[in-house]
Parts: C-alpha cells; structure tokens; sequence
C-alpha cells in the first residue's frame, strides 16, 4: 500500500501584518502563521530578533513574489538602551564585555544624535546574520572566533529621544534598509564614553504597513477552524482570511495602472496592453497594475503600453 502524500495547503494570497512577540524567532513566527492560515507558502520581510516584538510582514501564496518591495520599505522601531555596560551581543542576551559607571544626562546623548542622521556608516554587530567568508556572522562569534565586519552605509531618517532616566534611555527611530538599531546602542554607548546595549527592541512599521494593520497569534488562533484528518466538509477559513492585508499594498511604491477586466486578461496570458486613464503613467522602468485592487502584474510601461513582467495569479 502507497504511502499518503502530505496535505497541500491552501493557495491563499495576501499579507500577514503580525505583532510578533518577544521571545519568538521569525522562522517560528512564518511556521506558525502559514499553519494558521493553512497556506501552501509563506514567506517574511525582514528578520526580527526573538528578543525584539512588534512588527513581522509575512507573505502567503503569491505575495512571497513582493516580499523584496517590503524589504526595502522605511522602518520604524522604539528602543530603549541601557547605559553602562556593553554585551558582545549588543542586547539582553549577551554577556558583558565593557562597563563604566558614567551615566549620561538627557543633554549629552541629545547632543550625539545628528552624528546619526542622515546617510551614515555602520559596523554590523558581532551577532548578526552577515555573512563572512560564506559563514554566517553569529556563528563565527558563538565559536569565539574574532570577526572584522566591514562598515556599510545605512540612511537614517529621525533618531528622537522618547524618555529619559539615569539608567537608561527610549528612543524612536526611522530608518531604512539594512540598518542594525543594536549597532547605534553600541555606538553611542561609546561615544558617550558609558557603553550600553538594547535592552528592548519593538517594530513599529515597515512602510506600507503600519500598526493598524496588526494581528497577533492569539487573534487568529481564536478564529482558526478546527481541521480533522477524517473532515468531509472543506473547513471555513474566511474568519483567519479577514485578517490578511491584499498582496497590492506592498506595491503603493509603484507607478499604478488600473486595469479593465478585458485587458487583465490579457495581461495574464503574458501580453502587453494600451495604458488608459488621465492618472496612467506615460513611462515607467516599473509599475503595478491591479483589477478591481486586485494585483494583476508588475511590468513595465513603455510607449503607452503595459508590459507585464510578472503576472500574479491570485
């Protein structure tokens, strides 16, 4: 007797706005929502520290094809850095590496902050998924080894301090791809001349979403319909699929191009069509075009024309 195949998920599409607790890594978070959602696949923008909470956009179906776009979105993150010691980790999770019984006042670390504005040149930390001669940076360091991590340039909108004590220090920053918030603590620990580390990390935003589009685990699991091996009756996911945000809004950076219901025909079947609309770009290297608000394709519009590049099925 043949073995059975494992179950296929769902073909579901869209985007997954999670508040991700501290505690749980992003690989987990991605296992648990495509289990939730009982999707065929999933993906995320942008890895989130199990210390850290607060934002992970997660991908099902066909939106892992715009996880690149979210990727490059602005990021918004509130942190707070104690001062006093440094952690060869950069965070609670750490051990000390350097200690210093200065505190500095809300003046001091104020007078830092346009050093860190702006395009500026950053050292990833020790502990970080860089990647070094083919190894991972984390697992160099884990195994003691001594790392140079090269500098890499980072832009960095709005650095503002939120609260201040003689401990520590809660900031808000945004800032763009790429940028290590553990490597500012680090950095302006040293500058002032006190070390310090993150000793809380929360995602605010990854543009286009924003906090209005949260959902935490608990409220899916509360809505998820039991699913038994023997079930007959397909069960009724709509209560889970309310929660996804369409796979067209990770694409608000693109020139849009609406479609009529003729014409995203065609566009699927791989064929360019007549750009129509006073608002239409007239030429674009990149644009999105949807049906309804519905993702259709991204392509390109040259000479008055959509050409499709990607097509998206659901």
């Amino acid at each position: 007797m043949g073995r059975r195949g494992k179950k296929k998920g769902r073909p579901v599409s869209g985007w997954v706005v999670l508040d991700k607790p501290v505690g749980m890594g992003s690989t987990e978070a991605v296992s648990k929502v495509k289990w939730l959602f009982n999707a065929d696949k999933a993906g995320h923008a942008g890895t989130l520290d199990p210390l850290a909470s607060g934002m992970l956009p997660i991908a099902l179906g066909e939106a892992t094809k715009t996880v690149p776009y979210v990727m490059d979105g602005t990021k918004v993150y509130r942190f707070t850095v104690t001062w006093g010691e440094e952690r060869n980790t950069d965070d609670l999770e750490g051990v000390g590496t350097h200690h210093s019984t200065k505190r500095p006042s809300r003046d001091e670390v104020s007078a830092v902050l346009p050093g860190y504005i702006g395009v500026i040149s950053q050292i990833p930390p020790s502990f970080s998924a860089i990647k070094i001669a083919g190894e991972r940076a984390y697992d160099l360091a884990r195994e003691g080894e001594v790392i140079e991590i090269p500098a890499r340039e980072v832009e960095i909108d709005r650095l503002d301090i939120i609260n201040h004590d003689d401990q520590s220090t809660e900031f808000e920053v945004e800032c763009g791809k790429g940028t290590y918030v553990r490597s500012l603590a680090r950095d302006m620990g040293r500058q002032l001349g006190c070390y310090g580390h993150i000793s809380m990390l929360r995602r605010l935003a990854v543009d286009p979403f924003t906090d209005a589009d949260f959902v935490t685990v608990e409220e899916l699991e509360a809505v998820r319909p039991k699913i038994s091996e023997d079930d007959v009756v397909r069960p009724d996911f709509s209560a889970v699929d309310d929660f996804l945000v369409e796979t067209a809004a990770a694409l608000d950076c693109l020139p849009q191009v609406a479609l009529s219901e003729d014409a995203a025909h065609r566009v699927r079947l791989g064929n360019p069509v007549i750009v129509r609309g006073r608002d239409a770009p007239i030429e674009a290297e990149e644009a999105c075009a949807t049906v309804r608000g519905k993702l259709v394709a991204i392509g390109a519009v040259e000479g008055g024309q959509f050409k499709p590049k990607r097509v998206f099925t659901a």
